[in-house]
């Protein structure tokens, strides 16, 4: 799965079903990746159509070239936490009838070793999603004390042997810089007793950095703060997850701005008033893959896909 077109979209059916597609809508895909659900997405729209992708990572901005002729299509090099002015700067805000976002780590990011995300394939320890800027995971864990180091594994992996492993960091590279992906994951192989048969004892630190140095949660509560914003009425918020840090932000936005306000039991309210706090209406339940998506490609396993429709806006 190392080149573009072996790259797999995770609920791709299912997640344009979700956008509800109107043929001369105007859509954006805050994760292009290599463009499979944009793919999708331009063949159910018409010549007034439009579709707005937005990726950090450079090779993805790459990948994009494949529509530079298609006049509906166009895509920015930013973070899907810039959706608000990407929005402005196309003049859509408040006219979007559906966002896709299809969170995490994509497989070619996966796949290529030199872009330092897997633990299964020798590479520099980087980690950007965005190559451009940034500091890297090797210069991180570099710098960071074993108190900076503890807190990022135990708070974005959940890993619990979080405190042995950030202090083997710290004695390890007094000794000799870590700056390749196999160091780390031997490292933390030797350091942390092996729990889970199935999944290398790496998986939860690895994915512990990476979602530091890319600040992915704060980047998925600024794009779903945006999303109220730029949302059309009636337009499909459509998000797909894979880890529970990641599904816990995305469900607790939805189901907060699908309730009314929240006022104390006896106190009298019109249910007028109740309404005028719901920005959102959930759309059906949360989905998972099917027993065969997850045959065809096992990364889509842990997937989660969530839907809400913007209601109408008042003056709340």
């Amino acid at each position: 799965m190392s080149t573009e077109n072996s790259h797999i979209s995770v609920l791709l059916s299912e997640a344009i079903d979700g956008l509800a597609l109107k043929a001369d809508g105007c859509y954006i895909d805050g994760t292009f990746g290599r463009g499979g659900h944009s793919t999708l997405i331009l063949s159910h729209l018409n010549e007034q159509g439009r579709l707005i992708a937005i990726d950090r990572d450079l090779r993805a901005i790459d990948a994009a070239e494949k529509f530079k002729d298609d006049p509906r299509f166009c895509i920015e090099h930013a973070g899907f936490a810039e959706l608000k002015a990407v929005a402005k700067k196309h003049q859509v805000s408040d006219k979007v009838d559906g966002i896709l976002l299809d969170l995490g780590v994509s497989s070619p990011q996966l796949d290529e070793a030199e872009r330092g995300f897997s633990f299964m394939k020798d590479g520099p320890l980087d980690m950007r999603m965005d190559t451009s800027k940034g500091q890297t995971a090797a210069q991180w864990l570099a710098i960071a004390d074993v108190e900076d180091i503890t807190w990022v594994l135990r708070t974005f992996g959940e890993e619990k042997h979080a405190w042995r492993i950030a202090n083997a960091i710290v004695d390890t590279r007094e000794k000799q810089p870590l700056t390749r992906t196999s160091q780390l994951a031997k490292l933390i192989k030797t350091t942390a007793p092996q729990r889970e048969i199935k999944k290398h004892p790496a998986t939860r630190s690895f994915q512990a950095i990476r979602i530091y140095i890319n600040s992915e949660l704060e980047q998925i509560e600024q794009v779903l703060a945006a999303s109220l914003e730029v949302l059309a009425e009636g337009g499909r918020l459509v998000v797909i997850s894979f880890h529970s840090l990641e599904d816990r932000l995305v469900k607790q936005f939805m189901k907060k701005h699908s309730q009314g306000k929240q006022v104390p039991r006896g106190i009298p309210i019109t249910e007028v008033e109740l309404q005028k706090g719901k920005k959102l209406m959930l759309v059906g339940r949360k989905l998972k893959p099917s027993k065969t998506e997850v045959s065809d490609n096992v990364r889509s396993r842990s997937s989660v896909m969530r839907v809400a429709q913007r209601l109408a806006k008042t003056d709340d």
